[in-house]
């Protein structure tokens, strides 16, 4: 069956869903974007998905057409016309139509997108068995050259450091920022146990303020684990008892191997397993 995607103001059918090639977003990343879970027909942490792509928006004084309570609504019509029950939500807002310049202020309206559709996940193997990473060896951007945390539609950065693990034939990379701090992964956050105490990187050190990475801390927490946010080097990940991603496509999902040393046991570690079910059964509404 073919999609039904919003555009604008309205759900139109896939092949209808089109934008101009003089849109700012695609002549120059600029605009801004969610990606969305959705478990079980529900919308997972959608207004703090909301939240953020307004903040990330008003950051780059990018106007958007509609309020957050109409976008929220849109958003989960676009979830019914599709009969998504477990799936993925990517809502884009771009800059609109302008001139070939970098002038955005030639854009008159700001353009915007829902997607609703199925997601490709990591294999399920591989939550058992735990993935494969290296460190990259492209910087994350500077935070005064873009804070990360607007999620923009530039990820030119993050998709070098991609390159970089798909030729070493590895799922994903490591990103440090320009003092040799862990930043983040190129589409997920990190976390280490050491201890028994979770830590992961304050999001000035380069990474997104993940949605999926504040539920992640809330369950951890709630667990009685402590929590700390600190600055994190490769001799940290090296050393660790357990290293894990948070996303909201890779959920959670833990680390045995960076730049072929193994991380701890060289096994999945009792606080990731316990993390990935507390969480799976809070999206799934079996936890609150």
């Amino acid at each position: 069956m073919a999609l039904k995607i919003w555009l604008d103001m309205g759900l139109v059918d896939e092949k209808d869903a089109k934008i101009s090639v003089f849109d700012h977003g695609l002549l120059y990343g600029d605009g801004v974007f969610e990606g969305i879970r959705v478990y079980d027909g529900r919308v997972f942490e959608l207004e703090a998905h909301i939240r953020r792509l307004f903040e990330s928006a008003r950051a780059i004084r990018l106007p958007i057409s509609m309020t957050p309570e109409e976008l929220t609504a849109a958003v989960e019509e676009t979830v019914k016309a599709n009969k998504v029950g477990d799936g993925y939500i990517r809502l884009v807002v771009t800059r609109g139509v302008g001139t070939l310049g970098l002038n955005p202020f030639t854009c008159q309206k700001s353009g915007l997108f829902i997607i609703a559709d199925k997601i490709q996940l990591y294999p399920p193997e591989l939550y058992e068995k735990g993935i494969k990473v290296i460190s990259a060896t492209t910087v994350r951007n500077h935070p005064l050259a873009l804070p990360p945390q607007v999620k923009s539609l530039n990820y030119l950065n993050n998709i070098l450091a991609k390159i970089e693990a798909l030729d070493s034939d590895v799922p994903e990379a490591i990103m440090y920022n320009h003092e040799g701090y862990v930043a983040e992964a190129t589409g997920d956050n990190v976390f280490i146990v050491k201890n028994r105490v979770v830590c992961t990187p304050p999001v000035e050190a380069g990474g997104l303020e993940g949605v999926t990475r504040g539920v992640v801390l809330r369950l951890a927490q709630r667990e009685g684990l402590e929590v700390i946010e600190k600055n994190l080097t490769r001799h940290d990940l090296y050393v660790g008892d357990e290293f894990f991603l948070t996303g909201t496509a890779a959920e959670v999902i833990g680390v045995v191997q960076i730049d072929g040393r193994i991380i701890g046991t060289g096994a999945v570690g009792p606080v990731t397993r316990l993390l990935r079910e507390k969480f799976f059964r809070y999206a799934r509404g079996k936890e609150q």
